[in-house]
């Protein structure tokens, strides 16, 4: 199957609902982008109209977006687009676009993060015999220290 994929750059527009789908998680918010250009008869800078989107994020995606998220972020959203038909409380035709993300961030462009991995529930126990091995020590571990790119410890 062919799909297309976009990637959007904009500001999270409203606060990030996150609500039960059947027996999994999923994270709604609005995305404005509003698109800038530059007019050389005036040597200025205008921005054009703000289109909306709401960006649908399931599961962990849904979880990392609630924790992560807040009205105003800078953003990129890559995911698949869709046009949504519905009808509004006085039955007139309403549509929206709608991005189901893949992957969301924020905008390094606009302002730094700190990723934080987020802790993960350990397994329940299986219904195996422990092997009974020596443990190995790799001595303490930094984890606010990127390791040694390889070919500057080969020079």
């Amino acid at each position: 199957m062919n799909e297309t994929l976009l990637t959007l750059q904009g500001y999270v527009g409203s606060p990030v609902k996150l609500r039960p789908a059947g027996d999994v998680m999923v994270a709604s918010f609005r995305l404005g982008c509003t698109p800038r250009r530059y007019q050389r008869a005036t040597d200025s800078w205008f921005d054009e109209e703000t289109q909306w989107f709401t960006v649908n994020a399931w599961r962990g995606l849904a979880d990392n977006c609630e924790a992560s998220l807040r009205v105003g972020d800078a953003v990129v959203v890559h995911g698949r687009m869709s046009l949504k038909t519905w009808a509004d409380t006085n039955g007139v035709e309403q549509q929206t676009l709608e991005v189901q993300a893949t992957s969301v961030g924020h905008d390094l462009n606009r302002g730094t993060s700190r990723f934080t991995k987020p802790q993960r529930v350990a397994p329940p126990p299986l219904d195996v015999e422990p092997v009974d091995t020596e443990p190995v020590d790799r001595g303490p571990v930094d984890e606010d220290v990127a390791p040694p790119d390889p070919a500057e410890v080969a020079a």
